[in-house]
């Protein structure tokens, strides 16, 4: 769709322009959302097209009235992953516990989701792409604010201005560097590093986690289903990030090989799997924690303005929850007041998620041996499902309604 498809008619003035960063998962609902409140909407991303497959993810709390109210609930309920059994496992391989997942979790059967992540990315993108312009295969090289807008020049060339510009692109997100600086100012580091990638399911598992424990170390086999693959985890407990590493894929199996490298159970099949996979996500188990979202006309969402870390399980639901936050405050006021709106609305339930996990204090990845006997006990013990009011900071916000301008 282009700008011009996207003016109202010669009696009104055109709808302002705005330019979203990245396709992954907050950016498609605040495009969503800001296309309802009047806005014509662009989104580019990096990749060639949403990107499919990705480990599973969780949809819990205030985001649950999110994806309602997008109209995508149904869709998500067909395509839960219905976890039956988590396994923990002791050094040496003997089991430890065999539990329902959301006794660890804190999860609300019959309620919350567990999906693959494509999943959740094909429903938002469906849910989106007629009424706004997706650009692929591009990404923001420069952008340079001025009183009327914030002119964008695009790597593949060509430039164009537009009334906002938000980042919605990740946590090592290029729209923050641009305009508020280094990365390391903002990345609080919580002491592991991980990787994730798929292998063939020569297990047996099905609908179920295996997870193995050392002092420090962690691996997991994840099957979803029935399928012929399983999503493999490798964790492991890491001083310093590897910063070598991060843009090196074969700095990362070494460094893998070397960490789990007198491992048992089956990490030695892991370590072969990862040598041949083309899917390996390795980055370093961390938070962004900024100041502020804002500066100008730009504005921050998702991981890239809060990265809580997978040790919350709250990473996707913040995502939800911020972008329809973010679109809703700026549904019927001007742009600054819109920010400091959103920040002023969304914070709180932000840091309470993120304060779910401390540096170093990640209960299911013991780095000593005295804190893995510890938690090993703990979920021999572990035979009830918390209550709601044992997981508050999931359903911290309460969802408003936003009425667009008029």
């Amino acid at each position: 769709m282009t700008f011009t498809d996207q003016l109202t008619d010669a009696h009104t003035t055109p709808r302002p322009k705005v330019l979203i960063s990245g396709a992954g998962i907050s950016g498609p609902v605040l495009a969503f959302w800001l296309n309802r409140y009047g806005y014509a909407v662009t989104v580019v991303e990096k990749a060639g097209a949403p990107r499919s497959g990705g480990y599973p993810i969780d949809v819990r709390g205030t985001a649950l009235e999110v994806v309602r109210r997008m109209g995508i609930l149904p869709r998500l309920r067909e395509a839960h992953i219905d976890l039956r059994r988590l396994t923990f496992l002791e050094g040496d391989g003997r089991e430890v516990a065999s539990l329902h997942p959301h006794s660890v979790t804190g999860g609300v059967e019959g309620r919350d989701l567990e999906v693959r992540r494509g999943d959740l990315t094909d429903a938002l993108y469906t849910a989106v792409r007629d009424d706004v312009e997706f650009v692929f295969n591009d990404s923001i090289d420069t952008l340079d604010q001025s009183g009327h807008g914030v002119d964008v020049t695009f790597r593949e060339g060509g430039r164009r201005t537009f009334d906002l510009v938000f980042g919605a692109d990740g946590m090592h997100s290029r729209t923050r560097e641009m305009v508020f600086g280094p990365e390391e100012q903002f990345h609080h580091y919580l002491g592991y590093c991980f990787a994730v990638f798929t292998m063939r399911n020569t297990f047996g598992l099905s609908h179920e986690t295996v997870m193995w424990n050392s002092p420090g170390r962690a691996a997991a086999l994840y099957a979803v289903g029935d399928d012929d693959e399983v999503h493999a985890f490798l964790n492991f407990a890491q001083p310093k990030p590897p910063f070598d590493a991060f843009p090196d894929p074969q700095a990362q199996r070494d460094l893998l090989a070397t960490v789990f490298a007198d491992a048992g159970w089956e990490v030695p099949g892991m370590l072969a799997a990862l040598r041949d996979a083309d899917d390996v996500f390795f980055d370093a188990v961390s938070q962004i924690r900024m100041p502020r979202w804002s500066n100008g006309r730009v504005a921050l969402v998702g991981d890239a303005a809060w990265a809580p870390s997978f040790l919350t399980g709250q990473g996707t639901s913040l995502a939800l929850v911020g972008a329809y936050m973010l679109a809703g405050s700026l549904a019927d006021r001007d742009h600054a007041a819109s920010f400091a709106a959103y920040e002023h609305s969304t914070r709180d339930f932000v840091t309470t998620n993120q304060a779910l996990v401390g540096e170093g204090s990640a209960s299911l990845f013991p780095t000593t041996p005295q804190a893995l006997a510890e938690r090993n006990d703990r979920l021999r013990k572990l035979d009830a499902i918390p209550s709601e009011e044992g997981r508050p900071a999931h359903s911290a916000l309460t969802l408003p309604e936003f009425t667009p301008m008029t």
